[in-house]
């Protein structure tokens, strides 16, 4: 329905209303609860007039709406064919992306046309666990660090 009110909540809604102000002063209180909403709504429609008139004729089909994060990124980022995110999302490719790193890490050789890395090269670097042995003595103490 409206609100997120199902029709068992609206019949328990107005039983209870019957119940606390009363068949004979209902009516009284849904004319003034029907009053105070019809107010709220002309003074938000005068209050979005006097913004739109300020803000000049260039923003007459600004919409109010666009204000939400969440509509505004999906109106002018998604939905926004101009940036190409698109086309970015679409050319990354993670997993080769992932394997060329493993591969230089592992110094094997890259196949996917980049630069070779190779453990024999000069300037590779080994980081596999059966590099030199780890270092014995303690690390330096400083007290004054402490």
């Amino acid at each position: 329905m409206f609100f997120d009110i199902g029709p068992l909540e609206l019949i328990a809604l107005v039983i209870l209303a019957i119940l606390v102000f009363g068949p004979e002063k209902l009516p009284k209180v849904i004319q003034d609860t029907a009053r105070f909403i019809r107010k709220v709504r002309e003074f938000s429609d005068s209050a979005r007039d006097d913004i739109r008139r300020e803000l000049g004729p260039e923003f007459k089909d600004f919409d109010f709406e666009d204000l939400n994060p969440r509509n505004f990124a999906r109106k002018h980022l998604l939905e926004n064919e101009d940036l190409g995110l698109k086309e970015i999302r679409n050319g990354f490719d993670l997993r080769q992306e992932l394997a060329e790193v493993t591969d230089a890490v592992n110094g094997r050789e890259i196949t996917s046309g980049g630069p070779s890395v190779s453990s024999q090269g000069g300037s590779a670097v080994d980081l596999r666990k059966d590099g030199p042995a780890p270092r014995t003595d303690p690390p330096p103490y400083d007290a004054d660090a402490t």
